[in-house]
């Protein structure tokens, strides 16, 4: 299993957009990909889900992957799956907390 704290910068928190693209990025793995936020375990591959889960601003999740292609060479769920978000970090929604997201 590899795991990840994030802390979520947008001020709108998951929101329906970064919560499509997290799950979008999720579904393209074979493994389990979920986070947990304050006691709840969350499916991110079910914007639902992640919805759900009521994360603002300011929070902070952790992102665990289990499976066949969890972390394979470096390049699995665990770390693709935040990388994938490149685009939220960029526009200010989301940044890694601590750097080096899966590595």
């Amino acid at each position: 299993m590899v795991s990840q704290k994030v802390r979520v910068k947008n001020p709108s928190g998951l929101h329906l957009r970064p919560a499509g693209v997290l799950c979008s990025t999720a579904l393209q793995f074979k493994c389990r990909v979920r986070f947990t936020f304050r006691e709840a375990t969350v499916n991110a591959k079910s914007v639902l889900s992640v919805l759900g889960a009521c994360v603002k601003e300011g929070d902070e999740i952790t992102f665990e992957c289990e499976g066949e292609d969890e972390d394979h060479d470096g390049k699995g769920c665990g770390r693709r799956t935040w990388r994938r978000t490149e685009k939220l970090r960029s526009s200010g929604n989301v940044h890694e907390n601590p750097p080096g997201c899966f590595e």
